[in-house]
Order: structure tokens, then sequence, then C-alpha cells
């Protein structure tokens, strides 16, 4: 018996955040990134960048638990961590908490700044040299 492989094809980029309230997540990144809504239904939500490529989704999780920033040993940890680069770090953390972010209480690197959005998964600015 010979089985084909299946040819699985992943779509433009399309992380998924899990969130106790998908829409709620998804208002938090349109204002932070100024991204478009995609897709809007009760319990998901798309984003997509404005001239296109990367896209951002969130699902309703009714079980969801905060992860633990930094890592603790036996509570949720993070799964995934976005990147986002910026010109002005002070300027962008400024604008982020008053979008509904927190400046986490631990930063590793000095020249990067880790925030938590409102259902606390950890997102990292940072300026390129």
């Amino acid at each position: 018996m010979t089985t084909e492989r299946p040819r699985p094809r992943l779509g433009p980029p399309t992380p998924v955040l899990d969130a106790p309230d998908a829409r709620e997540l998804a208002g938090f990144y349109r204002r932070l990134l100024g991204w478009e809504v995609t897709q809007d239904e009760p319990d998901w939500v798309q984003l997509a960048a404005p001239r296109g490529g990367a896209r951002l989704s969130f699902q309703t999780e009714p079980v969801y638990e905060r992860p633990a920033w930094p890592a603790v040993r036996g509570r949720q940890q993070m799964m995934l961590h976005l990147d986002i680069e910026v010109d002005d770090l002070d300027a962008a953390v400024e604008f982020a908490t008053g979008a509904g972010a927190a400046l986490a209480g631990f930063q590793p690197q000095e020249d990067v700044r880790v925030l938590l959005d409102p259902a606390g998964h950890p997102f990292c600015f940072w300026v390129r040299d």
C-alpha cells in the first residue's frame, strides 16, 4: 500500500492568539498596529496589515489561562511571543500602555521592551540598529 504525502499549505503568516474574548484582544492589536479587521465572527477575529502580508488572528478560549512571564514552573507558560520593530522604544511603550498593554516587570535586555497585552501574552518592541 502506497500512501502519497498530502500537500499541506500555510497561507500568509497568521499566528492565532487565544484569549478569553477574541474581539477584545483583537481591538487592542488593531489600536496598537493600525491593522484592518478582515474577519469578525463571534469567537474569531482576524486582522491584516493595510498593505498586505502579515495577518494576526484571535480566538476565544473559554478556559484561557494567562501565561506567566517570566516562565514559572507549574504555571501556564507563553507559547509564542510577537517581536514588533519600532523606531523609538520609549514612544512605542508609551503608546502601547495607553492602548491597554502593561510593561512587564522583567526586562531581559536593555535594548528590548517586553510588554503584556490585555490577555497577558508577552510581546517585544525592538529597534533595528
